[in-house]
């Protein structure tokens, strides 16, 4: 998107601001989507429509292409009209729309078809969140490398055509599978998303804990002790005094067991935020460093600077069948889990790895800036810098690893850990952990801006002159962010009850 907007004759922190804003401009909306899912039209029909609406904003952002400049092949050389820059938004906003309501519910549709009660599809189902996340790569690394060939070399229109037509088929080939499906039954009498304000409230009502009768004692030996004493308020809620009978029911205290589950998330949640900041720069600043560098392979073939990215989907494509066939196995022979390391354990191991991500990040980015000095390049913006884009890829790498490891050990964390009627929500909450990473990002990336500037030197950290700008100051800043929260991460992990077991042991 950020080199569709260079094209839109948008500055680099313009165009890295409105990637981050519309990036996170989803934010609320995987909530929306899940919410629609999970107490209405159910996974499936919620794809299907999500599916239908994203194929129509593929169309309108086709359109908007070939609005522009028709009678030249590419839109280096024109401007673009009101009308394309609007019909061009209003595509990636509907884009947005459709992404919220399919992403939650694609994945945990696809986890619904193993069956938790079955100890080998149990295992598989873990295993099924590292291939997604593999195949969430590999389909669009091997599509897109084509696609900005064609943007660039071709036409736009086509660029944008073709996975609207691919999106289509892909629609049509679910379809197809739809009898074969295993399908969650909704149960009304289990509680929903309108009713878990009213629980909590509820539970904050009593602050008297009431043991007395043998009922309660059933009660709370049916309960995760860690857990319950964590959110004795909520244990209250199923001990009114002249309501107990009402609760005695073992279901119905499971049920606000995975309630408090919702409020134990929550900190993993807000520690999860850096990470996702730093997860903003793989597509926008990265990027930009890549554009000024060489980027020659060969004697014959530049790489697009846009395909520099997907250097971190090659890293997640390599690494995942490796952490899926060899470093589990290996590691349930040391640990005798299922899943090798626990999933806090696995989301920890991948902040450690952003870290180091960004610490070479910024040592690369200094040493260009010395190469564009000694070669007396710092006043020309659109020179080539002398230094091989291979430099970068150490970071794109390392950061493929790191999302191996802490993107799905999040995804699995938020639809494992999240009560039977709400998976939905759970990872919706995920999404939204890099839909407001990506706010952060651009909010960090203006005041940075603004406060940088001056007279003299436009932009300061991000000058529309890399060469001037200092992206490697930004670099150090998130590397300390990043230790910040892992230790941060550390703490709040310690204490964390999974449903069903006592503390994790992350």
């Amino acid at each position: 998107m950020e080199i569709c907007l260079f094209h839109y004759r948008q500055s680099t922190a313009v165009a890295a601001a409105n990637v981050n804003l519309w990036t996170g401009a989803g934010a609320m909306l995987p909530l929306v989507g899940a919410f629609v899912a999970d107490s209405f039209l159910g996974r499936y029909r919620t794809i299907v429509v999500a599916s239908v609406i994203y194929i129509l904003a593929l169309g309108l952002l086709t359109i908007s292409a070939m609005l522009n400049c028709q009678s030249n092949i590419s839109m280096q050389s024109c401007s673009p009209s009101q009308l394309q820059v609007i019909l061009f938004f209003f595509s990636l906003y509907l884009i947005a729309l459709s992404q919220g309501a399919h992403k939650p519910c694609i994945v945990a549709f696809g986890a619904d078809q193993f069956d938790g009660q079955d100890s080998e599809e149990s295992r598989s189902k873990s295993s099924f969140f590292n291939w997604w996340y593999f195949g969430l790569c590999a389909g669009p690394l091997s599509a897109l490398l084509v696609l900005n060939y064609i943007q660039d070399n071709l036409s736009w229109a086509l660029g944008f055509g073709i996975p609207c037509s691919s999106l289509a088929v892909a629609l049509l080939v679910f379809l197809l599978g739809t009898k074969t499906y295993r399908y969650k039954v909704k149960d009304e009498e289990k509680f929903s998303v309108s009713n878990i304000g009213n629980l909590f409230a509820k539970g904050a009502k009593y602050r008297q804990f009431v043991p007395s009768s043998k009922s309660s004692e059933g009660v709370h030996a049916t309960v995760n002790e860690a857990r319950s004493k964590q959110y004795e308020f909520l244990n209250e809620a199923l001990l009114e005094k002249d309501d107990l009978e009402k609760y005695k029911d073992v279901s119905e205290v499971c049920e606000f067991e995975e309630l408090k589950s919702l409020k134990d998330l929550f900190p993993i949640w807000a520690t999860s935020l850096a990470y996702a900041v730093v997860f903003a720069q793989t597509s926008t600043l990265f990027t930009e460093q890549g554009v000024t560098m060489d980027k020659s392979i060969g004697s014959g073939f530049v790489l697009p600077a846009a395909s520099l990215q997907y250097l971190t989907g090659i890293s997640i494509i390599l690494f995942a069948p490796i952490y899926d066939r060899i470093f589990v196995p290996l590691a349930r022979t040391i640990t005798g889990r299922p899943s090798g390391i626990t999933k806090l354990q696995r989301i920890g191991i991948g902040m450690v790895l952003c870290t180091a991500s960004m610490i070479i990040a910024a040592l690369v980015e200094r040493k260009r800036l010395q190469i564009a000095q000694w070669n007396g390049l710092a006043g020309l913006p659109h020179a080539t810098v002398p230094m091989s884009f291979w430099w970068l890829v150490p970071q794109y790498i390392l950061f493929g690893i790191a999302d191996v490891f802490t993107v799905v050990g999040l995804q699995e964390l938020f639809y494992d850990q999240m009560p039977s009627e709400l998976k939905t929500i759970g990872l919706s909450f995920f999404l939204s952990i890099f839909r407001i990473g990506s706010f952060l990002s651009s909010f960090l990336i203006s005041s940075i801006e603004r406060f940088t500037s001056t007279g003299s030197r436009v932009g300061g950290w991000f000058s529309s002159n890399l060469n001037l700008a200092h992206l490697d100051y930004f670099y150090w800043l998130l590397a300390g962010f990043s230790m910040v929260e892992f230790l941060a991460f550390l703490y709040h992990a310690n204490s964390y009850a999974y449903n069903g077991q006592g503390r994790s042991t992350a």
